[in-house]
This record gives structure tokens, sequence and C-alpha cells, in this order.
């Protein structure tokens, strides 16, 4: 790494795409940039050198992606382009934007000041390892983006499956785990800055330790992070496959993890999921979930779908369809198929038209609308912890979240103003009595010690 310079180096600003992965790199990248001496800021305006962490998963994000490069390049920026569109198109994006001065691979973002020097240095820099075999550790540095209060914890990064219709491995390699004391580490690290939420997020959390340990490892690292001082620890991507007895077991007995399973299904229909490439998912049914239910009484189960996949019957939409209405899940998805070049499934005949697609996705959000206000509204005079993240000046009133909701993809809570004394703040956890619900959020009240010992007497 190189040493802090003694005279002054640039500012420069980072503009963050994608998914929260992505907002991890984008953190290691700001760390690196500060320790190095860098000065770092929000607003492009002010940096002649702007970072551009992209997004290439889908159509719609390489579109935003481009378009952010192009008005960078507009204002005469100069444009480091980072993550999975310089992973995607590499040399390309050179050719195409003189403005770009640098690409810098999803494996590779760890050299971002080398970077920096020989773009300060007058040189165009390709930074982009064919195949990324890095994965970050406790010890590189990390600025985070996100409120004191809720932080991203990366198990694993890469993925061993290959999904029809996914680009993934083709940008972030296979699955690379980190070490259990490794994550404990930099958990225990970010218990010291005041962090009230752990997310742990990779492409297959319940996969997490399968390359390093010959097995997955999801159950002795939720035992291991129990002994960490953070309430909440949230799992994102655990496929239900990998949720075995051992580690909903670890769900139940941890404290402090959430019994929020986020299940990325896709489909519901053996004939698709063949085509998808996801043969391993058509035990995942009914009954299945019906035993993680059993075993997990009080999950809350999230999923996402797609619809208008190439050769997706009607027949096989009603099926879907029909999976929803059953299974009744607390939160869904649903994204239209989108073909990525260098996917097989961009291959496929049978194109559902966009139309179609459309209509399917507004039938299967429609039927999901009904279900999310029931399963919110079972909710209505439950005394529930609630991570305060934000209050409306106007109004008095707080926004915050409970176990139910993920930050960004779920609903929030809304405590009435006047219910919640000085105590609560955003980055404060408070006692919040839910009194009312709708599609997507809750609303309550903030309860005081005698109320929640009357309440656990007569539960």
């Amino acid at each position: 790494m190189a040493s802090t310079a003694t005279t002054a180096r640039p500012t420069v600003a980072f503009a963050h795409l994608g998914c929260e992965k992505n907002r991890v790199d984008t953190e290691h990248m700001l760390g690196l940039l500060a320790q190095a001496g860098y000065g770092v800021s929000a607003d492009e305006a002010d940096a002649q050198v702007v970072v551009v962490n992209t997004c290439s998963f889908i159509q719609d994000a390489r579109a935003e992606s481009v378009r952010t490069l192009v008005d960078l390049a507009e204002q005469g920026k100069q444009i480091v382009i980072a993550g999975c569109l310089a992973q995607h198109f590499q040399e390309e994006l050179l050719e195409s934007l003189p403005e770009a001065r640098a690409i810098v691979g999803t494996g590779d973002y760890q050299h971002i000041v080398e970077v920096l020097e020989q773009v300060e240095a007058g040189e165009r820099v390709n930074r982009v390892s064919q195949v990324p075999t890095f994965v970050a550790d406790e010890n590189l540095p990390r600025y985070r983006t996100t409120s004191e209060a809720v932080a991203y914890l990366k198990v694993a990064e890469g993925c061993d499956y290959r999904c029809a219709f996914c680009i993934i491995p083709k940008l972030r390699g296979d699955q690379r785990s980190r070490p259990i004391e490794s994550i404990v580490a930099e958990a225990q690290q970010l218990a010291a800055q005041g962090v009230k939420e752990l997310i742990l997020i990779s492409q297959i959390t319940t996969n997490y330790g399968l390359d390093l340990y010959g097995k997955p490892q999801l159950a002795q690292l939720l035992r291991a992070l129990g002994e960490v001082e953070i309430p909440w620890i949230r799992v994102h991507y655990a496929y239900p496959t990998g949720l075995t007895p051992e580690v909903l077991a670890a769900y139940r007995e941890v404290p402090n993890v959430l019994p929020y399973l986020d299940l990325p299904l896709q489909h519901s229909h053996p004939e698709v999921l063949r085509a998808m490439n996801r043969p391993w998912q058509e035990g995942v049914n009914g009954e299945l979930l019906q035993r993680i239910r059993e075993q997990l009484p009080d999950a809350v189960l999230r999923t996402t779908f797609i619809v208008g996949y190439p050769g997706e019957t009607e027949e096989q939409f009603e099926h879907l369809l029909q999976f929803v209405q059953e299974q009744r899940f607390d939160h869904v998805g649903v994204f239209c198929f989108s073909p990525e070049d260098g996917t097989p499934a961009a291959e496929l005949a049978n194109a559902v038209p966009a139309e179609v697609a459309e209509a399917r996705r507004g039938r299967l959000m429609e039927a999901q609308q009904a279900i999310s206000a029931e399963r919110n509204g079972a909710w209505v005079g439950r005394i529930v912890d609630v991570l305060v993240e934000q209050e409306n000046p106007s109004s008095g009133e707080l926004i915050g979240r409970c176990l139910r909701f993920a930050p960004d993809v779920d609903g929030e809570v809304r405590i009435r103003p006047g219910s919640h004394g000085a105590a609560a703040s955003a980055g404060t956890m408070v006692p919040v009595r839910i009194t009312a619900a709708d599609i997507y959020d809750l609303e309550g009240e903030v309860v005081g010690a005698q109320e929640m010992v009357d309440a656990v007497r007569h539960s």
C-alpha cells in the first residue's frame, strides 16, 4: 500500500450504484483512499476525479451506470470506472469513454490507491483481473456510508451456481468464503462503532464456508456471532435448500439472530426451474416451507420471482400465482425477465412479449398486496423493538424498522409524534406497540416499562 503523501492529494468523489455487496466494496475503496491522504467527498462538484462503482446485473442497471458515466464525462470529470460494469466490458469502456482514466475490476478494488496514483501521473489504467479471486477481510480499511446503526458484512464473495439468467459468476467469480474468525473480528469492530443491526451478505449465504471448510458452516458462523454485542443480526440470500435443521436451530437459539429469511426462489414451476438451471430447487415446495415455519414459528419470509422467462406459459405462470397465494410470504419482489448478454438464457427461444411479462408481474404483485396487508395486520397489538432511523422535523414522527423489515427493500414503522419522549432518536432502539398497518408499513407508539411488564404478564 502506498504511504501517506506529504503533498496535498486531490479530492475524490464516489458514485455508488448497485447492490449492498457493491456498497461494501465502495466503503473499502473510501477507507483506502482516506488512509492514503486523499480527500473524499460525497459531492461530485467538489472533486476532479470521480470513482463510479457500477452495476451490470441487468440492462436497467447497466443503463443507469452508463448514464452516470456520460453525465460525469460531460461535466469534465476524470472518471475511474469500478465494479461490475468494468469487469463486464473492460477495454470497451476505455475505448468508448475517453474521459475514463481507469477501469478497476470487482477483484481489484484493493489497488485503488495505486490506480489513482497512476492516473495522477497521466496514465490510463486497466486493473481488471480476468478471474476475480480477492475477498476483503477485517484488515482492509473501510469507511462506512450507511447510518451508524446499520452495517453490511460480506461473509463470502462470488457464486458456484450457474443459473441460466444470471451473470454474477462471470462478474464476481466462484464462491470464496472468509474464515469465521475474520468475520467475527470485523463484527466486533462494527459493534465498537455502535452498530445495532448487522446484515450478513454474499451471493448464497446458506452455502457460506463450503469452499473453505468442505461443508456449509452458516450455523457455526451464527453461533459465533451470537457472542458479539450487536442486538440484531440479519441474514440475506438464504437459499431454502441450505436451511437445514442445524441452521434453523441456530436461528432459534442465538438471541441476536433475527428470524428473517430472505429466500430468492425465482419461480415455482419445475419446468421453468429446469430452464433456469436451478434443478436443485425443485424440492422447494409447500412441504419444505411448512417444515421451515414449524421449526422457526416466528419466521418472516421474503422472496423474489422472475416472470416472463423465455418459454413461460400461462399455465406455468398460474402455478407461480397459486404458489404465492398458498404460501403467503411476508414480502415479495417481482421482476420481469431481462436477457443478459453472456448468459445461456439470452439465447433461449420462445421469448415472452414484454407486455405479457409486465401484465403477469402486475397480477402477481396485486395478489401479494392483499397478502402483505394481512401479514402486516397480524402485528397490530404486538410490542416490538424498533430501530429508529430518522425523524420528520415538521411532524415529529419517527421512522424506523422492526425485525420484520430489512433496510431499503421492505417497509418501515412510523412512530406517532408525542409518544416517544426525548430518549428516542436516530440510532436508538425503542419498544413500540403496533397500532395500525397497511400494505407495506406499520404504525405504532413507544411504550413505557409498565406496559411492557403488563404485556409479558398477560402473554
